[in-house]
């Protein structure tokens, strides 16, 4: 391990402790390097053995990278309210669910619904600027019936119902 800031190899552990409900390791590493002495958080999970594929609108099939998924919740978020902590924990959990329900193969549609499905609980506007991405929305009207379909079905409150509907 080297220190993300100095690139130094001398790094303390100075916490461990389950995340994710058991399912990673979270711990706090601090450079002891006299100059840098900056901590960090780094998690300790298991490898999948077996690699997700996704198969995109084209047909074409790429390694599962859940490092577009946060890309793409970078995008949608904007400058709202939502922490980086909220973000990676909304990846992490969506990665973990594709890979305990799906074999091989899952489509961008099947992983685009679910993350909308979770920011519609977590922030409207962010949950509308990734519908239209992933919708491909061409003008107002299609926001418009997005907007239609929110005013008849709020989100629930926070923490009222799962991120990720099963299925």
């Amino acid at each position: 391990m080297r220190c993300p800031f100095c690139e130094s190899d001398k790094i303390r552990v100075v916490d461990s402790r389950p995340s994710d409900d058991g399912a990673s390791i979270r711990r706090r590493r601090e450079c002891e390097d006299g100059d840098c002495g900056k901590r960090f958080t780094t998690y300790e999970r298991v490898e999948q053995v077996r690699k997700l594929v996704v198969v995109k609108r084209d047909a074409t099939r790429v390694p599962f990278d859940s490092d577009k998924i946060l890309k793409g919740l970078h995008a949608a978020c904007g400058k709202r309210p939502i922490s980086e902590e909220a973000k990676e924990d909304l990846v992490r959990m969506l990665e973990d669910q594709l890979h305990r329900e799906f074999d091989r193969e899952v489509s961008t549609s099947e992983i685009g619904k679910r993350v909308s499905t979770a920011l519609r609980g977590i922030d409207a506007v962010a949950y509308i600027r990734f519908a239209s991405e992933q919708e491909q929305f061409v003008g107002a009207e299609d926001f418009a019936a997005l907007l239609d379909e929110l005013k008849r079905k709020p989100p629930p409150p926070p923490n009222q119902e799962p991120l990720f509907e099963e299925g």
